[in-house]
């Protein structure tokens, strides 16, 4: 299969040159070598050789989260393959990465497609680089999940339990929720979890006749 072959010549010429990181995190203050610097690299010696990459999407999901100043982050993540083709004989290989991103507007999906045409081209030809590989020059600002549907009468319910009726109570409540509420409580705040527990705890130990009810 010439495939090989084709990618084997342009790993070598790669290797040779590298692909400098030149670009740099603002936030974070490290450098990486954007999408860009990639295709600049990647266009002539792949012409040279013969060799195609077609990119295909197989899956795509989208989650949006707040963050800590109230705006709205988008982060998206895609599945892809790519098929390496060599022009001579049609033979290919196809490699399948991912790629993860997030943006305020518009751009997630392109920076995520970015980020795994990126990771398949370095991790297929072997490309030199030093340090972490990112995919974005921006970092957003951290982010706050937000809270599913019902949580909040949830939790209250869950505390005038725990304050009323105790542990065995707050133990039954717990086992017939909704595992998502519950995952969410323990995920985010389990400090408050375990302050419910121990106040019902307490209210078992000034009612003792409330563990036979």
């Amino acid at each position: 299969m010439k495939v090989f072959t084709c990618i084997a010549k342009v790993s070598g010429e790669l290797a040779q040159t590298g692909i400098a990181k030149d670009r740099k995190n603002e936030q974070q203050h490290y450098k990486f070598r954007g999408i860009d610097d990639v295709y600049n690299a990647l266009a002539p010696v792949l012409a040279k050789n013969g060799l195609v990459i077609i990119p295909r999407i197989l899956s795509r999901s989208s989650v949006e989260r707040q963050t800590q100043k109230g705006g709205t982050l988008f982060y998206i993540t895609v599945e892809a393959e790519f098929d390496f083709v060599a022009a001579e004989d049609a033979s290919k290989v196809t490699v399948r990465t991912y790629g993860e991103a997030m943006d305020s507007g518009d751009k997630a999906t392109n920076k995520a497609m970015s980020a795994a045409y990126k990771y398949a081209a370095f991790q297929t030809f072997c490309i030199p680089t030093e340090g972490d590989n990112d995919a974005d020059a921006r970092t957003p600002e951290p982010v706050v999940a937000q809270a599913p549907e019902g949580f909040d009468n949830w939790l209250a319910d869950l505390e005038l339990i725990a304050g009323e009726e105790g542990t065995v109570a707050l133990q039954d409540a717990w086992k017939k929720s909704q595992p998502f509420l519950r995952k969410y409580l323990t995920d985010t705040n389990n400090a408050k979890w375990e302050a419910i527990k121990a106040r019902a705890a307490k209210v078992i130990a000034a009612k003792p006749e409330l563990v036979g009810a």
